[in-house]
């Protein structure tokens, strides 16, 4: 079964109100099986527009992704972050066929 994988990218304008957000992530991942792949570091945006953040977090499997983002954890954690930031995020199916 494909992995699922959150693809976030992130401007923050509130440093500050943004940390409550942080700091409750990890307990929510964890319940649903997710890692970071990608939190932050360096990048260069070589097509189309960026944000200053970008993170990917892999779950078990795409409906695992889905339960999580749409947990009421989740949910209730989402309020917490965006008066602080703006935020694109997506949710995709790994991809798992013979590579070529």
């Amino acid at each position: 079964m494909a992995k699922g994988y959150w693809i976030g990218r992130v401007d923050v304008h509130n440093e500050e109100g943004y940390k409550p957000y942080i700091a409750a992530n990890p307990a929510i991942f964890q319940k649903f099986g997710g890692k970071f792949v990608v939190r932050g570091g360096k990048f260069t945006a070589v097509e189309g527009q960026s944000r200053s953040r970008n993170v990917v977090i892999e779950f078990p499997d795409y409906e695992t992704a889905l339960a999580c983002y749409r947990s009421p954890e989740y949910q209730a954690n989402i309020k917490v972050r965006q008066p602080h930031s703006i935020a694109d995020l997506i949710i995709i199916e790994g991809y798992e066929a013979p590579q070529s």
